[in-house]
């Protein structure tokens, strides 16, 4: 398959790119930033929140309009708390989904569209079933970009015929998540400081989240795109997660056990904006996707330290 992604130099796409070249398909990136993790993957370097340009290049060199099975649309400004402090970032998020959306619409390429939790709100704790997401309780201008986004693909769908898959993802970990310079995930930073024997703050000591390893992240996406360019099936929105809550203070814990450092925590109340509880139901994606996520917390955050600490080993933190 010829699979084009946008978002390629962050975590998921990176993963997600090197999965798909291994398995022997064609991959093209785009991205505001060149991949720091590996030069395996070819990138357009193209800030998607500009007015809009068909990013075609390079795509099957002289072929034009190029040929694609699917477009994995990942690029997002991705923390919610910093899109508190700057909401200018989310009307970004949905300018970059309406050009990805004009490119598939141009070339009839179908998207996986890559949405969050955060659409769910704390109004929804303990009904996380896919219909049931209330868009009058968005508690963030990141989850309104999410929101918003998604509704944009529904109307591509309705108006143009548009094949899509929207995948609410839920705090993806793993490998090539831990450039905290550029972006502060809590699970690497904490990874870090525990490390370091630093002092962590704990935002929320209620705060329950279904945390996903980003192979499984990765397999359910893999599952989508074939799912979606075979044309067996179209037009779902699919929770994917792990299916487990964990606390914060759990998930340090853990990072704690696996370092030999007992965590030096301060709790403090959560974050405006942060939904603080979520565990996913994943029945539509064991359903439709085959989907089954391996990898528990505990296993999850041993790799995590693993690669972590390797990759600051060889390259410096």
């Amino acid at each position: 398959m010829r699979i084009l992604i946008t978002g390629s130099s962050g975590q998921i796409g990176t993963n997600l790119g090197l999965r798909l070249l291994d398995e022997g398909h064609f991959v093209f990136g785009v991205d505001v930033r060149s991949n720091t993790w590996t030069d395996r993957l070819e990138t357009l370097l193209q800030d998607l929140s500009t007015p809009y340009r068909d990013f075609a290049c390079g795509i099957g060199q002289a072929e034009y309009p190029p040929r694609l099975d699917c477009v994995v649309h990942l690029a997002a400004h991705a923390k919610v708390h910093e899109l508190v402090e700057h909401p200018e970032r989310a009307l970004e998020n949905i300018t970059m989904t309406f050009n990805v959306l004009e490119f598939c619409r141009q070339h009839r390429v179908p998207i996986i569209f890559s949405s969050s939790r955060e659409v769910y709100g704390d109004i929804h704790r303990y009904i996380t079933e896919e219909s049931h997401a209330d868009f009058a309780f968005t508690e963030s201008p990141y989850s309104a970009s999410k929101i918003s986004g998604e509704a944009l693909v529904y109307s591509y769908a309705q108006c143009y015929d548009l094949p899509y898959l929207i995948l609410r993802f839920s705090n993806v970990y793993g490998r090539y998540d831990n450039d905290i310079e550029r972006m502060e995930r809590v699970i690497p930073l904490f990874i870090r400081r525990i490390s370091r024997s630093e002092p962590i703050v704990v935002y929320g000591k209620d705060k329950v989240l279904d945390f996903t390893y980003v192979d499984d992240c990765v397999d359910g996406i893999c599952r989508g795109i074939e799912l979606l360019a075979s044309g067996r099936d179209k037009n779902h929105t699919i929770n994917l997660a792990y299916g487990e809550g964990s606390s914060l203070l759990t998930m340090a814990g853990y990072v704690g056990e696996t370092l030999g450092v007992a965590p030096n925590m301060t709790v403090e109340e959560s974050r405006v904006g942060e939904v603080t509880h979520y565990v996913a139901n994943i029945g539509k994606a064991r359903a439709l996707l085959g989907y089954s996520p391996r990898t528990p917390l505990r296993e999850g955050i041993e790799k995590a330290v693993a690669w972590s600490t390797n990759w600051w080993a060889g390259h410096g933190e």
